[in-house]
């Protein structure tokens, strides 16, 4: 397959996954919402991963027939789904937890690099002042970051997931986006190590007691681990977004937001305060 057939087949599978991801999830927060409940308030969102997808497409696209031209393969293979086989179904389920809790350390990461060198850019991400499913974009260049930071290192390692490979993808796309979204459900005791919505809402807080606190995506193990873990008590629903500086209205502020937020501090003139959001 071409590079170019590889793109349009890429971002062919993306479109088809997202769309049942925001609709799956749009029709659940509408039942078991916290927040708003506006489909206005998702055009934003809904225009930026229709520019996403298929630019992720051709970079994921390029690194593919780049190895490919290299010859390189994975440096690093996990457990196999055959290693686990002895216990029957749960095989899968084994060998899908243990690739998501390794691929999460990488994105823990790659994120905390963000949050640390590239703020300004990560920081539309962080301007979101109405989270759900659909609106969880980020800064246009965050492709380019996402590829070198998280997708090159995860690439070199290959895991046989067996029959849990469609699941897991599916799963994973689902829960990566649930966990920006306003829902009541929550995982409860399971948060202990399991990313959910109430844990990653923290990491959004307006509070400076949540700053630079839980990057995991999956797990909350590596949170845990390297010191960045915050715990939400049990009325915890802070408002989310950036203290001086409104979201990206139009594409002209969602490319431009970086330069206006020089340096990871808002403009001395912007007196924007967000609005929290309903419990």
């Amino acid at each position: 397959m071409d590079f170019l057939a590889a793109a349009i087949d890429t971002a062919r599978s993306g479109y088809i996954g997202w769309i049942l991801v925001f609709v799956i999830l749009t029709a659940f927060e509408f039942l078991n919402a916290r927040g708003d409940r506006r489909l206005g308030s998702r055009v934003n969102g809904l225009a930026y991963w229709v520019v996403f997808i298929p630019l992720s497409a051709v970079l994921l696209a390029g690194l593919a027939s780049l190895w490919q031209a290299l010859g390189l393969r994975p440096l690093l293979s996990l457990p196999a789904f055959q290693s686990f086989a002895w216990i029957g179904p749960l095989a899968a389920v084994i060998a899908v937890l243990a690739a998501a809790i390794v691929n999460d350390f990488f994105f823990y990461w790659a994120h905390r690099f963000q949050h640390r060198f590239l703020w300004r850019y990560h920081a539309v991400h962080h301007s979101i002042r109405e989270m759900n499913a659909v609106n969880s974009y980020h800064h246009a260049s965050e492709a380019i970051v996402s590829l070198l930071l998280y997708t090159v290192p995860t690439s070199l390692i290959v895991a046989d997931l067996g029959p849990g490979l469609p699941f897991a993808s599916f799963a994973i796309w689902l829960h990566i986006v649930w966990i920006h979204s306003p829902t009541r459900a929550n995982f409860g005791p399971l948060r202990a190590l399991f990313v959910d919505n109430r844990f990653h809402r923290l990491h959004h807080s307006l509070e400076e007691r949540h700053f630079d606190r839980n990057f995991g995506a999956f797990t909350t193990l590596w949170d845990r681990l390297f010191g960045t873990a915050c715990f939400p008590a049990r009325d915890d629903w802070p408002a989310v977004g950036l203290a001086g500086i409104d979201e990206p209205r139009n594409v002209r502020e969602w490319i431009d937001l970086p330069a206006r937020y020089a340096n990871g501090e808002a403009p001395a003139e912007a007196a924007l305060q967000p609005a929290a959001e309903t419990g």
